[in-house]
Parts: C-alpha cells; structure tokens; sequence
C-alpha cells in the first residue's frame, strides 16, 4: 500500500517533509517547547515564582548558582559564577514540575578592565572607578581587595569605635 506522500515526486517529497519539518519547529506548542533560560548578572539574585507542591530543588551547579526558597511560592536564584547551569523542581512523588537553564553573566555596565601585561584588574565605574571582585582578576588583586573588603567588614560589624575619653 502506497501513501500519497510515496506517489508525489522526489522533489516534491523533500519539499513536504522539509515544509512539515519546519512547521515542527516554528509552530508554538507542536514540537518541544524552548527551554526556559534565566540569564543572571555574576553577584546578584534574582526572584523566580515556582510551581505549587515542590518538595525538592536540585541544582546542576551549585558553584554557578544557589537557590534559596522563600515563602509565597517564590525561590531566589544568586550567580555565584560564570557558566550555565540548571535548576530542576521535583514533587513528592519525584516528577520534574521545573527544568530551568540558569546563565551566569558577568556585570555589562559601567565595569572597566584593565590588563597589566599578564595581570587583570577590574573597576566598578559609576560615576568614580572604585576596585571590584571580579572572577578572573589576577590572585594578587583579588586577595588584596578581597583583604580590604574584609577589613572593612569586620570593623563595620564591630560597631563604630570611640575615642578613649579626655582625662
């Protein structure tokens, strides 16, 4: 038994198929749907509504990004480095409710990079250049800024100091 698209010439018949296989493509909702990508800034945290009924979230990478879960059926997604990665919602009984690519970008905005034969520096620019942990900067500017940054922290924590009182 011969179909109809058998009996149509060959040129016909890549025509249909190539016409149908784009159809399959294009058309919404008739082939797999496009994944769902997240694209994040390196450093920042993002606010992502999630299904009702989660009972497990699983990330690909968790050096890419973290998740942490808030109440309301919402999640918070952070960048914690370069790459892309994917964060799966699993229900009680272990379906996958969620499958979402995550993108870590780095900052696109007023970041300047300066390189120093071999080494790499990286300047938050807005509107005064201030130092900025970046990965991929040398290690000796990045422990030095990452120290200063610490410092600064620890003391900031620590309360204000005062002055010994005048005798």
């Amino acid at each position: 038994m011969t179909t109809i698209f058998q009996r149509l010439p060959r040129q016909q018949r890549v025509r249909a198929a190539a016409a149908a296989l784009f159809l399959a493509l294009a058309w919404p909702g008739v082939a797999n749907p496009a994944p769902t990508f997240l694209e994040i800034v390196l450093d920042q945290a993002t606010i992502v509504k999630i299904p009702a009924g989660i009972a497990t979230i699983v990330i690909g990478n968790p050096l890419i990004a973290d998740v942490s879960i808030q109440s309301g059926g919402m999640m918070v997604v952070t960048g914690k480095g370069f790459g892309m990665t994917n964060i799966v919602a699993l229900d009680r009984g272990g379906n996958v409710v969620m499958d979402r690519m995550v993108q870590v970008v780095g900052p696109r905005d007023n970041i300047v990079v300066v390189y120093r034969g071999g080494t790499r520096e990286s300047y938050s620019c807005a509107p005064m250049c201030e130092r900025r942990i970046t990965l991929g900067d040398s290690t000796e500017y990045f422990e030095s800024t990452i120290a200063q940054t610490g410092t600064r922290n620890a003391r900031a924590q620590g309360g204000q100091q005062t002055a010994p009182a005048a005798r």
